[in-house]
């Protein structure tokens, strides 16, 4: 969808929204400033390849910052206008970027049902250019991580997994800190609980994700009681979770950050909280660091430790050469410096 977003159109059609919303729907920003933002970034979006250098001219960068909510209000603009007209067909409609989901309720006369679908499917690509790939209504559809399925007019879902994944789970040789196949479990259980209607489908993907765990080589007696507190976790969360309204905790600032590359045989992670509350955070007969005071007399309140693994560079890392100046001829010495109009790159240095 990105590439496909003409760039001048866009910045009109949302300067104009933005114009139209300052101080009304929205208060946290100035129209103005924030739209030269916007021609800055979307008019001058260059890439390196090689030793040459190049301007993006047409569609939406991909991986820059902006882009997702660009490119969301972007045809937004567009559902505005043509989707009250067809609320007596369309009872749901949810939209993530580039994926759409929705409920379609269809016409008792066959023809006149085909007919509004087909209507419908126009107005949904009747915005500049942007082409929709739309599967047949049917009472079964994969939307991204879903499978839903309508029975006895309900909605019910499970998760839906491609037929070629591989599943290339962790090993447990593999050097990982600690902890990660626990928190694949948990996720992933948790994962069940919250997508899966029906118990059985928790129960028969659960049991999928161990059997495949141990055909990576982990011990199922160690994988047992993940599973098991895996399950009375997920259950328990999700029962507070519909009683208690969610309060976002403020932001710990008495914490500071160690950052290390992970190695199995570095001191674990017991050793060095032992090491920073012994020696920094409130050695013996020495002043806490929390009450140490910087240049402008203020003291640090500093007083926990979070230790952040990274993962070192692997086979792939090592292997895979992603620079390619200074292996072969130069990139520009297969570039024809003409400038080609139709194409949504130019060449510029």
């Amino acid at each position: 969808m990105y590439t496909n977003i003409p760039t001048e159109p866009a910045i009109a059609l949302i300067s104009t929204y933005l114009r139209a919303h300052e101080n009304k729907t929205f208060h946290h920003y100035n129209a103005e400033t924030l739209i030269t933002a916007i021609q800055i970034v979307f008019r001058h979006n260059f890439i390196q390849f090689g030793d040459t250098f190049w301007q993006q001219i047409s569609g939406t960068g991909m991986g820059i910052s902006p882009a997702p909510p660009w490119a969301t209000i972007f045809y937004a603009l567009h559902e505005q206008e043509f989707l009250p007209i067809w609320s007596q067909n369309v009872v749901y409609y949810k939209r993530f970027i580039d994926d759409v989901f929705g409920i379609w309720l269809p016409n008792p006369c066959p023809l006149q049902n085909a007919t509004l679908w087909a209507n419908f499917t126009s107005c949904m690509q009747n915005w500049h250019g942007l082409e929709w790939e739309l599967t047949q209504p049917s009472l079964t559809c994969n939307f991204m991580d879903l499978s839903l399925s309508i029975v006895n007019n309900r909605v019910t879902t499970t998760i839906y997994e491609k037929k070629h994944n591989l599943y290339l789970y962790i090993p447990p040789h593999s050097a990982h800190p600690p902890g990660i196949t626990k928190s694949l479990i948990f996720g992933y259980i948790l994962r069940l609980h919250r997508l899966c209607t029906n118990r059985h489908d928790i129960q028969h993907k659960s049991q999928e994700f161990f059997q495949r765990l141990t055909e990576r080589g982990h011990n199922p007696r160690i994988l047992t009681p993940f599973f098991q507190r895996a399950h009375h976790t997920a259950i328990t969360y999700l029962t507070q979770q519909h009683h208690t309204s969610y309060v976002q905790s403020p932001p710990n600032l008495n914490k500071t950050f160690l950052h290390l590359p992970y190695h199995p045989q570095d001191p674990s992670r017991h050793t060095i909280q032992h090491l920073w509350h012994s020696t920094v955070a409130r050695p013996h007969n020495q002043t806490p660091l929390r009450n140490i005071r910087n240049l402008e007399n203020h003291p640090t309140n500093i007083d926990h430790l979070t230790i952040a693994y990274t993962r070192p560079p692997n086979l792939g890392n090592q292997l895979s050469l992603r620079k390619i100046h200074g292996r072969g001829m130069p990139v520009s010495s297969y570039i024809d410096n003409t400038r080609d109009t139709s194409s949504p790159f130019f060449f510029c240095g």
